[in-house]
């Protein structure tokens, strides 16, 4: 009887033992099963996927007053530097009062806040001092953005008087040369600054140029009928949408702070009907304004801009600096200046050559004898 009982009471502690391991196995399961699934989901995103968001971001802050708010951006993040981030500074122009900057400032948050919702993402702490706010949009722990919302800086351009004929001066092909562009922010005028993607210096002219009260502005690389000085990425006739979408949105994202573009060179793009139709449908989702070179008599750019709504305008005096030379630069702006008083807008456009700045410097100061002034090119674009 008594073996029976202890039979019975050492099979009872077997299968308690059992059930307590079995238990222990399958919480040891789901605990790994979980810890997986984590380590799944706190995968970083990608660089790509990176750079979209800020695109959209980006976007989102223009929306709010293109004339009150300049965006510019950074494109950090990489694949090989875990916790890299895109970083965007969005340079709000003074208001009138504290809580009128503080309800411009307000209404930019919120649109950043509604792009990064939809992509799952949630505001980190923030930091406020002088220069603005500052904070991240973390995707789970991994930071994907860094924010900066502040006031414009005052700029060093001298701006003109409000009443007069306007000439409008583009100093395209920036972005190789450093020290060229220091030529020109040495000259303080309502200069603007057309800047070439994916230079050298491409960034950091772009917002320097912003820092002095310079205006900027794509110089998006198009194909010539020449081909002799290609980019090594253009735009070209017989691209898709996608190709083209994807190769603007590039070019954007790569001069932080762009108002509008204009071509370099595109004798063969800018006569090309579809693309350039293409090419102001991408124009328009940026907001931006576009300015026809004119590299060519067969353009079609400027109708293609009016027909999709893009605010334009073109070169409508010849260009500076075709012969790089201190004393035909001199005349070509004198030139340029008798156009605007007689037609009472024009736009020129011109290279940073040593012989063109030079030029540029020893004329610039007739303009306001002639009652001419100097404004951006944003200003003569409808």
């Amino acid at each position: 009887m008594f073996r029976v009982i202890a039979f019975f009471s050492s099979r009872e502690i077997f299968v308690r033992r059992n059930r307590r391991a079995f238990a222990l196995s399958l919480a040891t399961i789901f605990v790994f099963i979980a810890f997986a699934a984590g380590c799944k989901k706190s995968k970083p995103p990608s660089a790509a996927e990176i750079h979209s968001i800020t695109a959209e971001l980006a976007n989102a802050a223009k929306s709010e007053g293109p004339l009150n708010v300049s965006v510019r951006t950074g494109l950090d993040a990489t694949e090989s530097v875990q916790g890299s981030t895109d970083r965007i500074n969005i340079a709000l122009r003074p208001s009138s009062s504290e809580a009128a900057a503080r309800a411009d400032r307000d209404l930019a948050l919120q649109a950043l806040d509604d792009v990064a919702s939809r992509h799952g993402l949630t505001r980190g702490g923030a930091i406020e001092s002088r220069d603005g706010l500052v904070f991240k949009y973390f995707h789970g722990d991994f930071a994907m953005h860094t924010i900066h919302i502040g006031e414009t800086t005052v700029p060093t351009v001298e701006l003109a008087p409000a009443t007069g004929p306007r000439l409008a001066i583009i100093l395209d092909d920036l972005g190789q040369d450093y020290g060229a562009a220091e030529a020109i922010f040495a000259l303080p005028y309502a200069l603007t600054i057309s800047v070439l993607p994916n230079n050298p210096h491409s960034v950091d002219i772009a917002e320097e140029a912003h820092r002095r009260g310079y205006e900027v502005m794509l110089h998006l690389p198009m194909e010539s009928v020449s081909q002799r000085h290609a980019e090594s990425h253009e735009l070209r006739p017989g691209m898709s949408q996608r190709e083209v979408t994807a190769l603007v949105d590039g070019f954007v994202a790569a001069v932080p702070g762009v108002v509008g573009a204009n071509n370099h060179q595109g004798s063969e793009s800018t006569a090309n009907t579809p693309l350039m139709n293409e090419l102001m449908r991408v124009l328009q989702e940026h907001k931006l304004f576009y300015i026809d070179s004119r590299t060519t008599a067969a353009t079609v750019a400027f109708d293609a801009a009016r027909h999709a709504g893009v605010p334009a305008a073109y070169r409508n005096v010849p260009f500076l600096d075709d012969v790089a030379e201190v004393n035909a630069v001199t005349r070509q702006l004198r030139l340029a200046l008798r156009e605007a008083r007689e037609k009472n807008e024009a736009i020129a456009i011109g290279h940073p050559h040593p012989a063109t700045l030079k030029a540029l410097r020893e004329v610039l100061p007739e303009a306001k004898a002639q009652g001419v002034r100097l404004v951006y090119a944003s200003e003569l674009v409808r």
